[in-house]
């Protein structure tokens, strides 16, 4: 057997642990989202902290202040100072579509280096395999994300394609919970991108001169996924009821 023909097992260990460290990592805000609605927290600042410490475990009565510690605090914290020196390097490639919300938090994460990246994977996904990964729940903060990130990268053309992908997230489970924890800043992006897909008819669809980089960094490279439809249109009564659904006034 040749060498190109050979298996990187260690290659294989470390996307499995990935994988495996990104689920865990989904299941546990998951739950600690739960928690925090359950608790009736007071401000999404108070929501956001639960979640962000979902990690964190209880000091017990034998963890002595001052003394030996039995149990570590912040086992997140001490793993990240060990492994300083032996950081597992995680493939920027995109091999394959995500099947899974724990697949897709992976690429999120750990893949997509900028805004522009995003928003072209979000396009490639398209509406229909977005729903169906997310047809259960959203994990936590990823709607104010989306929703940002559509909206600073959108362009005229994929104005079709970018309602298709918000009436889909609209349909999740939970849509509501996640909508009423946005940030102040993640919903004036919310505003923002249906001010754009409702003054659509006032935006040509050559870019502007100044724009003409960016297009081509979002649309230049079609990807691994299937190609979305971008240049159909969008009724002006559906957006219309879709801004409803996402409180936009």
């Amino acid at each position: 057997m040749e060498g190109s023909d050979s298996i990187d097992f260690s290659a294989l260990e470390r996307e499995l642990q990935a994988a495996v460290a990104a689920d865990e990592k989904y299941q546990r805000e998951n739950n600690a989202k739960f928690r925090a609605v359950h608790q009736k927290v007071a401000s999404y600042e108070e929501f956001r902290d639960i979640v962000l410490a979902s990690h964190l475990r209880p000091l017990e009565r034998r963890d002595k202040i001052g003394g030996k510690r039995n149990q570590p605090w912040n086992s997140y914290a001490t793993q990240a100072v060990a492994k300083q020196d032996s950081t597992v390097e995680i493939s920027q490639e995109l091999c394959s579509e995500p099947k899974t919300a724990a697949e897709f938090y992976r690429d999120w994460r750990r893949c997509l280096k900028d805004g522009v990246e995003r928003y072209q994977f979000l396009l490639q996904l398209g509406a229909a395999t977005i729903g169906h990964i997310f047809h259960a729940d959203l994990a936590f903060g990823l709607l104010g994300e989306m929703v940002t990130t559509l909206s600073e990268n959108v362009q005229s053309t994929d104005y079709a394609a970018v309602f298709q992908i918000l009436l889909r997230l609209s349909r999740t489970c939970r849509f509501s919970l996640n909508l009423d924890f946005l940030s102040t800043a993640e919903r004036e992006s919310c505003r923002k991108l249906f001010q754009k897909l409702k003054d659509r008819e006032h935006t040509t669809c050559t870019p502007a001169s100044g724009d003409t980089d960016q297009q081509e960094k979002v649309n230049g490279n079609k990807g691994i996924f299937q190609e979305t439809d971008q240049n159909s249109s969008v009724d002006d009564q559906e957006l219309e009821e879709l801004m409803a659904t996402y409180k936009v006034i």
